[in-house]
């Protein structure tokens, strides 16, 4: 099969689109024939944790494509179903953490940015029939993490004022999208002009610049909640946005793992700091009945060959995009 994998040098100089041979289907696993798949920035450190001494490893935790091979013992899906890939292994509950045998697609097993992929029959889920296959394919990963730090750590309610700093990601897009359809008011950070523009086309009730005075442009506006992705660059500017009382998610480090607050502006304020990451299974199909029902779809910023992955990888790396990028697998 073809596939984009990574083997030997970190980082780009190691990723490889080529022939791989396809994995053997045991008892209680599906082969996937994926017809799409999302990139994220996931994909970005996997080549950077990806041993140079290891094997080679197809990387990608998003797709979407048809079952076309059941082993044994599997009857949650039949060939020919049109599925998603459920990129959590192992964490099947809504806990509140995963377990520790938790995993995710694309490493340390072989990832979606192939023409196959061999999976637990548990993480073949049924596709969304509203979504393209492009859809399907960058809709899991992304969407899964802003599910869970919006609605299962975030309690996000109707009415809620919420602020999402560094509009761009897939995972922002989505919460932009969600939060809105949850009926709160939402409020977007981003230093660019036509990120902000287009995110208020997608709905979000005012856009600022993240690079100016947060406190000014939101004219003492404070949040329940805020969605913290960025990291360092942008965490003390979000801290200061949040009422007394208020809740603060973070699940992303981007710009950087270490923030200092002031522990007693913080306790006297009685604000709530939580961490999350990815999510469940269960909370998987809750996300999905969500986008079926309020008929959403990703934002997609571009699509791309699985052999024009450099381009690809190239543009997320940069943060040039608005939304999912995906790629297409004949």
């Amino acid at each position: 099969m073809k596939a984009v994998y990574h083997k030997g040098p970190k980082g780009m100089d190691g990723l490889t689109y080529g022939d791989l041979d396809q994995a053997e289907v045991k008892a209680g696993e599906v082969r996937i024939k994926l017809k799409a798949a999302g990139l994220n920035h996931r994909d970005l450190f996997v080549l950077t944790r990806h041993g140079e001494e290891d094997p080679a490893l197809v990387v990608g935790s998003d797709g979407a494509g048809v079952v076309d091979e059941v082993g044994e013992g599997v009857t949650n899906v039949s060939k020919g179903d049109e599925v998603i890939v459920n990129p959590g292994i192992n964490w099947k509950h809504n806990t509140d953490a995963p377990p520790p045998e938790f995993d995710i697609v694309g490493l340390p097993g072989h990832g979606t940015f192939a023409e196959s992929i061999v999976l637990p029959a548990e993480n073949a889920v049924k596709k969304p029939e509203h979504l393209s296959w492009e859809e399907a394919g960058v809709v899991a990963l992304a969407g899964l993490t802003a599910y869970r730090a919006l609605f299962t750590r975030g309690q996000v309610k109707e009415g809620m004022k919420v602020l999402i700093p560094g509009i761009g990601s897939g995972v922002a897009t989505f919460l932009l999208q969600f939060a809105k359809a949850a009926g709160a008011t939402v409020y977007v950070t981003s230093r660019s002009e036509e990120k902000r523009q287009k995110a208020l086309e997608l709905g979000a009730d005012h856009a600022i610049d993240s690079e100016g005075d947060w406190e000014e442009a939101l004219e003492g506006t404070k949040m329940d909640l805020v969605i913290e992705c960025v990291g360092a660059a942008t965490f003390n500017q979000s801290l200061k946005q949040l009422r007394k009382g208020g809740t603060i998610v973070t699940f992303g480090a981007s710009a950087g793992d270490e923030v200092t607050i002031n522990l007693r502006d913080f306790f006297y304020g009685q604000q709530n700091l939580l961490g999350s990451t990815m999510g469940s299974a269960e909370e998987l199909d809750e996300m999905i009945a969500f986008i079926e029902k309020h008929q959403i779809h990703p934002v997609m910023d571009q699509v791309y060959d699985l052999a024009d992955y450099k381009s690809a990888f190239e543009r997320i790396e940069k943060a040039e995009q608005l939304g999912k990028i995906g790629f297409s697998i004949s």
